[in-house]
């Protein structure tokens, strides 16, 4: 598990005209360093070089910069789900390409998870829902959110055949559960001090699991 999960731009500089931009930045570098708790905004001014009072014309509160933040820390989790499934051969069969997909999706999840942590741990720091979300910013370039792309994989489960459409509805939520239980052992919990290696040696094993438990009647 060598590659590297895509994470959102940043650049050090605020240029005149962009602040809200340059306060995002701000507060994803912070979030990537220190968490959803070290996402704050005079801190976040701060670092944009500017006066506290100035970020209100763009963020109310601290609450609103986090909800930002996790944005786009959903959305680095998003793009690196795509970078697994671009490793999928172009030529592969249906039933071929709904297992890769599957399997994709929860090893970018993974990646992101080991690579990202302070991002990771931010994307899900704000209870949300997840059905239905139309905001843009916590997509990847697919135009897809990370719920949504495990979505798109278990529909070419059903499409290939190998999930009946009665089994369909809420099975985002059985391999989701899976994968981020994983991911909270990999980052907190009992593997943390071999996380990399476990990842790959559990994580294909876990990822068996829930393409086997999505069959079972």
């Amino acid at each position: 598990m060598s590659r590297v999960a895509a994470t959102p731009p940043t650049r050090s500089t605020y240029r005149h005209g962009d602040l809200r931009r340059a306060l995002l930045e701000a507060g994803i570098d912070l979030a990537r360093t220190g968490g959803p708790e070290a996402v704050v905004l005079r801190e976040a001014t701060r670092r944009a070089g500017v006066v506290p009072n100035a970020a209100y014309r763009h963020f109310a509160s601290r609450q609103d910069l986090l909800q930002a933040v996790r944005a786009a820390a959903l959305s680095g989790l998003a793009m690196a789900m795509e970078t697994e499934l671009a490793t999928l051969p172009a030529n592969a069969s249906a039933a071929e390409r709904a297992r890769g997909s599957l399997r994709a999706v929860g090893a970018g999840y993974l990646r992101y998870a080991l690579a990202e942590t302070g991002l990771f741990r931010t994307a899900f720091s704000v209870p949300d829902d997840v059905e239905d979300d139309p905001d843009p910013a916590k997509a990847g370039n697919s135009g897809l959110n990370p719920f949504q792309l495990l979505g798109a994989a278990l529909d070419l489960w059903v499409d290939a055949g190998l999930l009946p459409a009665a089994r369909r509805p809420g099975a985002e939520y059985v391999a989701w559960s899976a994968v981020h239980g994983l991911a909270i052992l990999l980052i907190d919990g009992p593997l943390r001090s071999r996380a990399q290696e476990q990842a790959g040696i559990i994580g294909a094993r876990l990822l068996d699991m829930v393409e086997n438990g999505l069959t079972v009647a």
